[in-house]
């Protein structure tokens, strides 16, 4: 299952050339993953268990400039699974023009609040991301 979540191009997001600012699409992919995980996971149930969704990498391609006035889609995935880590594939598009704009891989692991250590992906916590997970081909 993809997630998508829109964002409208507003013009603090730009930069002295008039397109997105770089920086900006990390917020973009940032708030899509938050949007992903509010929409779709108990994050309450998360805390009490003493769990927290780190970032440990991010490589991003930019492909066009986007302008104030766009509304982007960023559709998000869950492109691989390992046992203490896994990785998201989000593609940002100018939604009308359905034009890639951006894509991105995210590597992420579910760590114990406590000790900053990843823990392991299975179980209920495979269980819960297995949705999201789209395997090439699909």
């Amino acid at each position: 299952m993809i997630s998508t979540t829109e964002i409208r191009v507003r013009g603090y997001h730009l930069d002295v050339y008039g397109h997105v600012n770089n920086a900006r699409y990390l917020e973009f992919l940032e708030e899509a993953r938050w949007d992903l995980l509010e929409k779709n996971f108990d994050l309450m149930t998360w805390q009490s268990k003493g769990l927290a969704f780190f970032v440990v990498n991010i490589t991003i391609n930019y492909r066009r400039p986007v302008t104030m006035g766009h509304v982007l889609e960023v559709r998000t995935h869950l492109e691989r699974f390992g046992n203490k880590s896994a990785t998201l594939s989000q593609d940002v598009y100018m939604k009308r023009e359905n034009i890639l704009v951006a894509d991105a891989k995210i590597t992420f692991v579910i760590a114990d609040s406590h000790t900053a250590r990843a823990v392991p992906l299975e179980g209920e916590l495979r269980e819960m991301f297995e949705p999201y997970f789209e395997r090439r081909g699909s």
